[in-house]
């Protein structure tokens, strides 16, 4: 967290900015005190997306379509405001770190926290494609982990399955390590919740043993093995190999169902060494 800079606003519609929580590829976000004197996080968008051709139109969409995402385990959506002059939008405050930096600061999680972390992702991911969008960016960053449970979030960059004229071919959007071959070979048309699938099951690969699926460095090398390559023998935990390698199919086709993934993750913790981890 960082103080507001001398040229962040002071205010964004009934939010009054406190603190800078971070900067992304749309924009910055804010910690923000909400009418009621609760808080929230508010993310503005950047100047050089909100001038693009139909930019407002699709931002105004999205906010309406992530309204009706309904699950316990995603942030909720409170506000925005596609007009403002820089738009911006208001989710709830999670006061917990990412996965990315427990894991980083602390090491993998046990294997009963990520089943759990499992199922509850695939519960929130259930929700976002019930309600008609591919959330596009399921990465270690993007999971919070509060006290009763994690959250998901960041739908800055999801898009419904059917607007393929919204989102242009040739242009990935995610973040390389955790997206699917799909998006790394730029086809917004074919990516859809099988997409989201294969990118849960590098999180929770990560989760599991702090190793990427498909390896570090430079993007453009991630991408390719993400195309062509197995991911990380290393990365692949034993208690969930089967599992996680077929999320982790090329062939979106292929892989199983979110449902199908929550249901073996409650069958892997009912079972004898699991017990602990479903209480």
């Amino acid at each position: 967290m960082e103080p507001l800079r001398s040229g962040d606003p002071s205010r964004l519609g009934r939010y009054r900015l406190l603190r800078r929580l971070g900067a992304g590829g749309m924009g910055v976000v804010f910690l923000a005190r909400a009418p009621g004197g609760g808080i929230a996080a508010v993310k503005t968008v950047r100047a050089s997306y909100a001038e693009e051709p139909g930019f407002r139109a699709r931002f105004r969409r999205e906010v309406e379509v992530a309204r009706r995402v309904d699950s316990p385990w995603v942030v909720p959506l409170l506000d925005a405001d596609a007009d403002a002059e820089t738009p911006w939008l208001a989710t709830a405050y999670v006061p917990g770190p990412s996965l990315a930096e427990t894991v980083d600061v602390f090491g993998p999680l046990a294997p009963a926290s990520v089943r759990v972390l499992g199922m509850r992702l695939a519960e929130a991911l259930d929700a976002v494609h019930t309600a008609g969008l591919v959330h596009r960016d399921v990465k270690p960053g993007n999971v919070l982990l509060a006290p009763d449970g994690p959250r998901l979030i960041d739908f800055g960059i999801a898009r419904a399955p059917e607007a393929t004229a919204l989102t242009s071919s040739g242009v990935i959007v995610g973040s390389p390590g955790f997206l699917s071959p799909e998006q790394a070979r730029a086809r917004g048309g074919e990516i859809g919740p099988a997409s989201d699938v294969f990118s849960l099951a590098c999180v929770l690969a990560f989760a599991a043993t702090g190793v990427r699926p498909f390896g570090g460095g430079g993007a453009a090398g991630m991408l390719l093995r993400t195309v062509y390559e197995e991911p990380d023998p290393a990365a692949i935990p034993d208690e969930q190999a089967t599992l996680l390698r077929a999320c982790l199919h090329k062939d979106p086709a292929r892989r199983p169902t979110l449902a199908r993934l929550r249901a073996t993750l409650e069958e892997q913790s009912e079972g004898p060494e699991g017990t602990e981890g479903a209480q």
